[in-house]
């Protein structure tokens, strides 16, 4: 591929400083929640702009130790969104609840106007998906968590840095659970996630879900699980932090980039860019016209385009004991016809982005 969707090799091409951080960490020995992790910890929490920040083995569990830690358990009903990632309902199910979808909106989000008439005696969370580096409508969504009482974990995987009003993904409800797996705006180099909360007593509690509920090495306060995040991946993240503002702005530069080219070909539909929200683009998604067409001439092209995704998960097999049929979510389905990833990151050059877009320029001529 000339333009690939990955960029880690280019992202640690030059990391000799970070080799050197690791060796010296190696010497330690300090492998398990050690003094790296715990800076980690502080650093994002910082970052992010809430209080505390828990390190765990991935996204997955980052949603799933916070639903347990809310008391969520088997038959309890979760609210998310029809379109998300696997991870977001696989956290759900594994504590044994039911996940209950909402449709999206044109933002790739949950369309909040639809939550309350899902809403049961057996709800006892909302799960909302900022997907792609949007973020859901979280000023709505509050008041509605806040009328029927029920806590709120962010999905904000694909949304580091992330905000509306200045307010930050994974600072609005009462977690945030976010993913360092390697193709994520802040990435590790295997799986790896981080919970926040500005909520003291949670914080204790997930500190001991994540490590076999342990108060120390003889003491089992509760049953937990094995989800540390690897001091040594820490090392990493911690290298990486403080580029993290700058990997959210080139993103924006480069998606801006491409909305101001892409919108002079009238096949292609730009999502809307809502105002006092800041858009991270973990992907950069737009509509296109004779979208299989253009993504099989695209990848003939070397351009490593891709559609997130193209069968939604409230349609996948391992959803089937939810009952749903195709049609149920409108506009999910519809968006799996239209929708194309276009690479946006933040090492790409305007070379390249001039490629992309000169590819699918002439896709539409032909």
């Amino acid at each position: 591929m000339l333009i690939k969707y990955s960029y880690l090799k280019r992202q640690f091409s030059n990391s000799s400083d970070l080799w050197k951080k690791l060796k010296k960490f190696v010497d330690t020995g300090d492998f398990t929640l050690g003094k790296e992790l715990y800076k980690f910890e502080k650093n994002f929490s910082k970052l992010i702009g809430a209080k505390y920040a828990v390190g765990v083995n991935s996204g997955t569990d980052a949603i799933k130790l916070a639903l347990k830690v809310l008391g969520v358990k088997k038959d309890d009903e979760v609210i998310t969104a029809a379109n998300t990632f696997v991870a977001t309902v696989g956290a759900i199910t594994e504590i044994g609840a039911k996940p209950v979808f909402i449709d999206c909106d044109d933002t790739f989000c949950m369309n909040v106007n639809l939550v309350e008439k899902k809403i049961t005696k057996k709800t006892k969370a909302i799960v909302p998906v900022h997907f792609t580096g949007y973020m859901t409508d979280m000023v709505k969504l509050k008041k509605i968590a806040k009328k029927y009482h029920l806590p709120i974990v962010e999905d904000a995987c694909q949304s580091i840095l992330a905000s509306i009003n200045k307010k930050n993904a994974g600072t609005w409800g009462d977690f945030g659970a976010f993913s360092l797996h390697p193709l994520k705006n802040i990435n590790v180099w295997s799986d790896g996630g981080i919970i926040t909360t500005n909520n003291y007593k949670f914080y204790n509690q997930l500190k001991l879900l994540r490590n076999h509920g342990l108060i120390d090495r003889d003491t089992v306060k509760i049953c937990g699980y094995n989800s540390r995040l690897d001091t040594f991946q820490a090392v990493v993240g911690n290298w990486l932090l403080p580029k993290a503002k700058h990997i959210a702005n080139q993103r924006i530069k480069n998606a801006n980039y491409y909305d101001k080219e892409f919108s002079k070909i009238k096949e292609i539909s730009i999502p809307p860019r809502i105002k006092n929200n800041k858009i991270v683009y973990h992907l950069y998604i737009i509509f296109a016209k004779n979208r299989d067409a253009l993504l099989k001439f695209c990848i003939s092209k070397g351009i490593e385009a891709k559609v997130h995704y193209p069968i939604p998960i409230y349609r996948q097999q391992a959803l089937n004991f939810l009952g749903h049929k195709k049609g149920d979510f409108p506009v999910s389905d519809l968006h799996t016809k239209k929708i194309i990833t276009f690479p946006c990151d933040q090492h790409k050059t305007k070379k390249e982005l001039d490629y992309v877009i000169k590819t699918v320029r002439s896709f539409y001529k032909k």
